[in-house]
């Protein structure tokens, strides 16, 4: 669901957001419109906006575990978490966590991967757990962070992105879990 269809149509923060998001032609590949965040988090009015709603959709959900995906998710991720009072787990490409990991491979629009988890202590189950990510594609790297929370034992109340396509293909790999979008893609 995108913001504006849950309350936020008109909100100028959003319009803010979207207008802070650059597009870089042909990045990583040719015919990819790679949608860059930097420049909407160099912008701390426009960071902190987007931080903002989405504290507003989640202090009250009762999540005690949001997780960051690698890389650009690590940017939101951990000051929701804070903000929350909840934990921020990473989820990371393969061979950035030490000790005992958990992983799981996905398919990207321009090729496929993995996500890894630490799981000494990480997640407890049971645990309420929120997955952030800056935007959303095909859905497969937030349907394998589902995967590894679950595997732990979390619930998973919701995945959240900056960015989503508008027909957002992913989410039918979602298993049901909810999806919250705050921006459709810049061209």
């Amino acid at each position: 669901m995108f913001a504006a269809e849950n309350g936020l149509r008109g909100d100028p923060r959003l319009k803010a957001i979207s207008d802070a998001i650059s597009v870089v032609p042909n990045f990583p590949k040719p015919g990819i419109m790679f949608q860059d965040i930097t420049t909407l988090v160099s912008d701390h009015k426009v960071f902190k906006h987007t931080v903002d709603i989405f504290v507003e959709r989640y202090r009250d959900m009762g999540i005690s575990v949001v997780a960051g995906v690698e890389a650009r998710g690590f940017i939101f991720a951990p000051p929701i978490a804070l903000a929350i009072g909840a934990k921020f787990i990473p989820l990371r490409k393969p061979g950035k966590l030490p000790g005992d990991v958990i992983s799981e491979a996905y398919e990207l629009e321009y090729g496929s991967d993995c996500l890894e988890m630490r799981v000494a202590g990480a997640v407890k189950q049971g645990e309420r757990a929120l997955v952030v990510d800056d935007l959303v594609a095909t859905g497969g790297t937030l349907s394998a962070a589902i995967r590894l929370l679950e595997r732990v034992g979390a619930e998973v109340v919701e995945c959240a992105c900056v960015i989503g396509l508008p027909e957002v293909k992913g989410r039918r790999l979602l298993d049901g879990k909810p999806l919250y979008v705050l921006v459709e893609p810049r061209q």
